[in-house]
């Protein structure tokens, strides 16, 4: 095996492929990084039994020279040193030759590192997904459904099903849902064209948040298929696989009240900035506990009160409040996260009353809801 390559697009792949590798992982040579070696290209695989990313280079793109001087095999090599290795390399060419014997010459300009590699027929075969049950999404719109409902997702291992995100699409619906049973996060897509439908599946909230770090901005969409087990996650240079947690997701239709006594319209930015001044005197507290309050006049107060340190009001002018009076405590972390990935000027809260769940809303946008439950404070 052999090949020359751009040293940059070498690193970029690595990076990639080493957000699927664990150190501690049962099967041994899952520690390693698999490179296969073909004429048209090279493909860097990393797995850890939870993810599997593979990363191709084709070696002509676009009238570009990628990889030359190709000799045909596979090799795996040790994730712990390889790509520290790659990085510090001199040079912008890298040359890469493996042995009959697994040894493994790395030279760039006059650096030359000699690894051990391991035989690439002993790393695990990946699942191969039928791709006919596909369908495709514009990346940043994938982006921004993992960004707005993957925060909402349980740390907790005591109930691994919350640990993930619950997709379904249905009537050509993409639905994310993500709850931890204290709060809740949603989006809903319209999905073009498919004729594929799943009612629920569980994706770990730790592969959403990886796929996001590695998705290319560049590329225009993402193809993704689903079995039983697994999703697949598909662009030009890049397949994307993660298992599906087993289990039943909640019916969460439920959780979100159908009827408003409080309507709140207020400007997203000036409610994030009241409830983080707020919660500077509530980090002590667990829960970080803020009070809101409707005053006449379209007037919200915004209070914290933490006895060992102090007290802090502050009145926010609202575009509007209708319906009745109320007084509610909640978390100004979940408040906040859930605000924060609006990406909207202005928002719709509506209450039902102190101790049931309220629901926040773009203005216009219906699809997006981020539902949160209040904190009892007496």
């Amino acid at each position: 095996m052999k090949f020359t390559i751009q040293r940059d697009l070498l690193i970029d792949s690595v990076q990639d492929v080493m957000k699927a590798i664990s150190s501690r992982t049962a099967i041994p040579i899952l520690t390693g990084m698999k490179i296969e070696v073909r004429h048209h290209g090279i493909t860097l695989t990393g797995s850890d039994s939870d993810i599997s990313i593979e990363s191709y280079i084709p070696a002509e793109e676009n009238g570009m020279v990628n990889v030359e001087d190709i000799e045909e095999g596979s090799i795996v090599l040790q994730a712990k040193y390889f790509p520290d290795i790659v990085r510090k390399l001199p040079e912008q060419h890298v040359e890469i030759v493996a042995d009959e014997n697994l040894k493994v010459t790395i030279r760039s300009g006059k650096a030359e590192f000699n690894l051990n590699g391991q035989d690439a027929d002993e790393y695990p075969q990946l699942p191969k997904l039928q791709t006919d049950e596909s369908f495709e999404l514009p990346i940043d719109l994938l982006k921004s459904l993992i960004k707005q409902t993957v925060f909402a997702v349980s740390s907790m291992e005591t109930r691994p099903i919350l640990t993930g995100v619950n997709l379904s699409l249905v009537d050509n619906k993409l639905t994310f849902t993500a709850t931890d049973s204290h709060r809740l996060a949603a989006r809903e897509v319209p999905v073009s064209s498919s004729n594929v439908q799943f009612g629920s599946i569980v994706v770990p909230g730790k592969s959403l948040n990886e796929l996001n770090k590695i998705l290319d901005d560049t590329e225009e969409t993402v193809e993704i298929s689903v079995t039983n087990n697994q999703i697949l996650f598909r662009t030009k240079h890049l397949n994307f696989l993660s298992r599906i947690l087993d289990g039943n997701y909640p019916e969460t239709s439920r959780l979100i009240p159908e009827q408003s006594k409080t309507v709140l319209h207020v400007k997203t930015k000036d409610l994030i900035s009241s409830i983080d001044r707020a919660s500077l005197l509530a980090r002590e507290e667990r829960n970080n506990v803020v009070k809101l309050t409707t005053l006449n006049g379209n007037i919200l107060e915004i209070t914290s009160n933490s006895p060992e340190v102090g007290h802090v009001s502050e009145e926010l002018a609202v575009q509007s409040i209708e319906g009745e009076e109320l007084k509610i405590s909640f978390s100004s972390k979940y408040m906040l996260d859930a605000l924060k990935v609006m990406e909207v000027d202005e928002v719709k809260v509506d209450f039902t009353g102190a101790m049931r769940p309220f629901i926040i809303r773009p203005i216009n946008d219906p699809t997006m809801l981020q539902l949160i439950l209040p904190v009892r404070t007496y």
